[in-house]
């Protein structure tokens, strides 16, 4: 069965008044993994685990990109849920999500946007509860505008990351390295909650995923002997 974000993508596409063309999208790519199949990366593909859960909040046309990493998260965390933001209308289905006692809902972002009062370094679930990490998927001008423009996230805490080390994300180009993708945020809670299996898991699909598209894109030859590959055919 599809995952949440390939739903999304369909569902995306369904209502498109024109075809989406992203650079690349053109070329013929797998339906899994989303690389040109002379690179395909499904021998890799992980299995979904984790007990915490995320929920993407996607900004337009995001789900469409070939490089989106969130597309990972839903291949390793098996409660992932996606929705497109709308500064103006909100997906009912997102809201019954947030208001679903199993999940504690948690929005990550930086502690400089939030008020103080919101602000968390650490994830206490009450009994009975999983985490449920809210990730804005986009670039981080929109992600701004997002937090900014999404009241019904105000009444939830704020995750603040501190990452220890720059982001490793090759796909798209971005002026602060310490920026990190979807995809390395996600890993940074599931390892906060314990999830250190899934969070390896996660990185490690995320190296293998940008050596694989970064190999098609540049005419060479994934190196399937590397650490990550190993790691994820063991598991």
């Amino acid at each position: 069965m599809p995952h949440a974000v390939a739903r999304l993508r369909e569902e995306r596409l369904a209502r498109s008044l024109k075809p989406f063309v992203a650079r690349g999208s053109r070329a013929e790519r797998c339906p899994r993994c989303r690389i040109v199949p002379s690179h395909c990366a499904c021998a890799w593909q992980p299995e979904p685990g984790a007990e915490a859960g995320v929920c993407l909040l996607m900004y337009d046309v995001e789900s469409l990109k070939p490089t989106n990493t969130g597309w990972l998260i839903a291949d390793v965390v098996a409660s992932s849920h996606a929705f497109i933001w709308s500064r103006t209308e909100v997906d009912p289905r997102l809201l019954e999500l947030l208001a679903d006692p199993q999940w504690q809902p948690v929005v990550v972002f930086p502690a400089e946007y939030a008020a103080p009062e919101r602000v968390v370094d650490r994830v206490d679930t009450p009994e009975g509860k999983r985490p449920l990490f809210i990730l804005l998927d986009a670039t981080w001008t929109e992600a701004r505008k997002m937090f900014r423009k999404s009241p019904y996230l105000d009444g939830f805490p704020v995750l603040s990351l501190q990452p220890e080390s720059l982001s490793r994300y090759r796909l798209r180009r971005s002026t602060r390295g310490e920026h990190l993708c979807t995809a390395e945020v996600a890993a940074l809670c599931l390892e906060l909650v314990g999830e250190a299996r899934a969070a390896q898991v996660l990185d490690n699909w995320l190296d293998v995923f940008t050596e694989h598209y970064l190999g098609a894109k540049r005419h060479f030859s994934p190196d399937i002997t590397n650490a990550a590959h190993r790691a994820l055919e063991r598991d």
